[in-house]
Parts: structure tokens; C-alpha cells; sequence
């Protein structure tokens, strides 16, 4: 029976939702909160998601198939801007089935955020249509976060990319290696 009733209670709160999708986004802002994010990050991780809805939107308008082909052009753009993988990303910071950008730092989410604006724009003024020519701006935008990476990178002597999650202690198993130097 309790279940029953907590099941009603979440499709009674969905069902809200759909009718005011603000209501989503109050609660994603509560669920961060009780993670113990900080405003500034949760604000940031909300700006971001934006920035990545507008990308994805532009590339379903654009002949790129969601899934597969959305996590390859995704990469294409973490590895140019991070120097890693998603893959090797996640592993650093001891996720499986967590979201990445659940558990980025404020600077990472930065960074993320610049790489797909900077990807997003050049393919609008590319009109890129396809995987190849959406490769190719992917490929442009997350150089442009790489500079902005590095320039930072070497006026504070830290890495932007970080082994840092938000697991609760002990569960997270991986450790950040230097990311790949890559030339340019």
C-alpha cells in the first residue's frame, strides 16, 4: 500500500509538471540542493542545460539522428575541449551510471557550456547539415574551450579538469590523470 500511494503522489507531480514544466525545474533546483550544491552551481548547471538544449535542437533540425550519433558529436566536443573522453571523464571521477555534469565543477560546467555555444554558432554560420559537417563544428568549438582551458590553466596552475564528483565518500574509485596534451 505504501508504495501504491508514493506512486500515485509521483504521477500526481509529473502530471503537474506537464501542465507547469516550471515545476520541473523547481525540482531539479530542490534535488541539487539536497545533494548540497551550491547556488552558484546549480544556477550554472541550469545555464548549461540550456546551452545544450539549444545544440541538440539544432542538430535534430540538421540531419543528426539523438542517441548514437548525438554521444559521438557530444564527444567529439568534450575530448577537443577537456583533452578526455566522456568515457575517460567519467572514470576519473568514479561514476557509472551518474550524469557527468551531475558531478562537474563549476569550472567545468563553464567550460562545457562554452564548447557547445562556440559548436552551436559555428555550425548556424556554417548552416552544417550531417555528421561530417557537424563533426567538423564540433571539432572548432571545443578547440576555441581548449584555448580558453589552457589560458586559465596557466595563469592559475590548476587543471580545469578534475577527478572531483559529488558521490557520497568511498564510492567514488577513480583518479584523474593529467589530461592528454594535445597540440595547438
Amino acid at each position: 500500500e505504501p508504495i501504491k500511494l508514493w506512486l500515485a503522489k509521483v504521477g500526481y507531480e509529473r502530471m503537474q509538471e506537464m501542465a507547469d514544466p516550471a515545476l520541473s525545474l523547481d525540482r531539479a533546483r530542490q534535488t541539487w540542493q539536497q545533494h548540497g550544491r551550491s547556488e552558484k552551481w546549480i544556477q550554472q548547471r541550469m545555464t548549461g542545460q540550456e546551452t545544450r538544449n539549444k545544440l541538440t535542437d539544432y542538430w535534430r533540425e540538421h540531419e543528426i539522428k539523438a542517441g548514437q550519433e548525438f554521444a559521438i558529436l557530444t564527444n567529439i566536443i568534450h575530448q577537443e575541449w577537456s583533452g578526455v573522453s566522456v568515457k575517460e571523464h567519467k572514470a576519473a571521477k568514479g561514476l557509472s551510471s551518474h550524469n557527468l555534469r551531475d558531478h562537474m565543477t563549476e569550472a567545468e560546467l563553464i567550460f562545457t557550456a562554452l564548447a557547445e555555444l562556440s559548436t552551436r554558432q559555428i555550425a548556424e554560420n556554417q548552416d552544417a547539415t550531417g555528421m561530417t559537417e557537424n563533426a567538423s563544428a564540433a571539432k572548432a568549438g571545443g578547440a576555441i574551450a581548449r584555448q580558453a582551458r589552457r589560458q586559465l590553466e596557466s595563469q592559475t596552475g590548476k587543471s580545469v579538469v578534475s577527478g572531483e564528483n559529488y558521490l557520497p565518500s568511498g564510492a567514488a574509485q577513480g583518479a584523474l590523470k593529467a589530461p592528454k596534451k594535445q597540440p595547438g
